[in-house]
């Protein structure tokens, strides 16, 4: 089955039907190139006002390496046609900027004419286009501070950390990742530091939850650890230091040991007084 190549030129409809049979155009029997090849733009290969001869030479030059010579003299070599037909169609390719020339001097201070082959005039006069500028990405907004506790030991943030882990077990919406367990382990060390038990604490945090899905559960968690800390525990004075007690010594009458707050003898070996009583 022919394949009509969609860039071609459509050409004016012949006087002559059997010159417009579907079958009577050109096919092609194309094999994909992987080496040696050249890319051409169509406004090149089928340029309206560029002949033949301008077409050929703007793809020849197009294909050459860089720092080939393309001056007439090397293409008349090159080629069967001559200077003045070279000299044409380099002059179509000019006019049509597929090439431009550059005087430029040389160190000597040799001035030499550089050409120029462009493979899509007026590229450089097309204005670049703005880089898309990617719509910024919504941060995830820090979470609320938390208490902190006036000691915070390390076996009292464990079991802080402990007790958020384990609320999900009493609301599957509080899970809760490692970072946010961190951030808000020192809160809840605050509310055990005030002789609150895990389990007070637990239900504190659980209890009357909003029946709508919890966007952020951590969020909410560190709101509650702030807005119902409990008050300290009431002051309790420090429990008075035990009596001091005598130094231990050898009784005098039966060398037991007894505390006494100078040396003598035991009750068993003290005189009775008055009374019937050991002093």
């Amino acid at each position: 089955m022919d394949t009509e190549n969609p860039s071609a030129r459509h050409h004016r409809t012949s006087r002559n039907p059997g010159k417009n049979h579907p079958h009577a155009g050109v096919s092609h029997d194309n094999a994909r190139h992987t080496t040696r090849f050249t890319v051409i733009g169509n406004h090149l290969a089928q340029h309206e006002e560029l002949s033949l001869l301008a077409i050929g030479l703007g793809v020849h030059i197009q294909s050459l390496p860089k720092g080939a010579r393309v001056d007439i003299k090397s293409l008349a070599a090159r080629f069967p046609e001559g200077t003045t037909r070279i000299a044409g169609a380099l002059r179509e390719l000019e006019t049509h900027g597929y090439l431009r020339r550059e005087r430029e001097r040389i160190p000597g201070g040799r001035i030499i004419t550089r050409t120029i082959s462009c493979n899509r005039p007026g590229h450089r006069d097309e204005p670049t286009p703005a880089p898309r500028k990617r719509p910024p990405e919504p941060r995830k907004a820090a979470l609320p501070a938390v208490p902190r506790p006036s000691y915070p030991a390390p076996a009292l943030l464990h079991q802080a950390v402990d007790l958020l882990a384990g609320l999900r077990g009493h609301d599957p919406r509080l899970l809760l990742s490692a970072t946010d367990a961190e951030h808000l382990a020192p809160g809840v060390a605050a509310w055990l530091e005030r002789d609150l038990t895990p389990t007070a604490v637990r239900e504190a945090l659980t209890r009357d939850l909003p029946q709508d899905p919890l966007r952020r559960p951590a969020a909410l968690l560190a709101h509650r650890l702030t807005a119902q800390l409990p008050p300290p525990p009431p002051f309790r004075p420090p429990a008075p230091p035990p009596a001091d007690r005598h130094p231990l010594r050898n009784c005098d009458g039966c060398d037991r040991a007894f505390r006494a707050p100078e040396p003598g003898r035991c009750r068993a070996c003290r005189p009775f007084p008055p009374g019937g009583r050991l002093a």
